[in-house]
């Protein structure tokens, strides 16, 4: 897994809208992919969170979100993101 924080987004809804097509169409074509979430956290914090089935490949596809991130959202003065990576050790979901 995979948690990417950014503190100064200057617009977290157009950072949002873009990751959904473009780092969503990376993870999606990324081994290993399972989810991926993006929160906004007020005062202009972006949290993007992506979980994958092994550590290897939420490696890989973070090298290339990064790439995209920094190649076509250099606009939204995002700067450089607090990252922390792990393995996801709980999952609890609904059962509806």
């Amino acid at each position: 897994m995979f948690i990417r924080k950014y503190t100064k987004v200057r617009s977290v809804a157009d950072a949002a809208r873009r990751a959904k097509s473009g780092v969503g169409q990376i993870l999606r074509d990324s081994p290993g992919f399972k989810s991926y979430y993006v929160l906004d956290g007020g005062d202009g914090v972006a949290v993007g969170v992506m979980i994958f089935e092994d550590r290897e490949s939420a490696h890989a596809a973070n090298d290339k979100v990064r790439e995209f991130v920094q190649a076509s959202m250099f606009d939204l003065d995002l700067g450089d993101p607090e990252i922390i990576a792990g393995e996801l050790l709980v999952s609890i979901r609904s059962d509806g």
